[in-house]
């Protein structure tokens, strides 16, 4: 009996390369079909855009104190106390980054029973 040697089947290396030059391709012409935007459109520049926080905001300090435009605040019930009526409805709040949850749940509790209607907390937004 005469073994047959079997053939080393080869990769379709080819193949494989012909898919990726069509896939090369098909992405090149996708993006020049999408159309450009105007070359006399000027974008909005916000380097220069400082970031300040809203002036109606209670700021939240890691070591629980609160501040509101520089001056310290001695409760929740007395920050919306000295607020308008019409600036009740929604309360900002600026904690640092430090401050534990829990202290944020409590001054947002607080400020709720204190006869704020929305609570908000601002965060920085990161970059998409």
């Amino acid at each position: 009996m005469i073994r047959r040697r079997r053939k080393s089947e080869s990769e379709p290396t080819i193949a494989l390369i012909n898919v990726v030059f069509l896939m090369l391709i098909f992405f090149l012409v996708a993006g020049t079909i999408a159309p450009s935007l105007d070359k006399d459109l000027q974008l909005v520049r916000t380097a220069d855009i400082e970031g300040t926080a809203p002036a109606d905001a209670l700021v939240l300090h890691p070591d629980g104190r609160m501040t509101n435009r520089g001056r310290d605040i001695g409760s929740a019930a007395a920050f919306v106390g000295s607020l308008p009526e019409e600036a009740r409805a929604d309360i900002r709040i600026i904690p640092d980054r430090d401050v534990p949850a829990s202290t944020l749940v409590a001054l947002g509790r607080e400020l709720r029973e204190a006869g704020a209607e929305r609570v908000l907390i601002v965060t920085e937004r990161g970059m998409p």
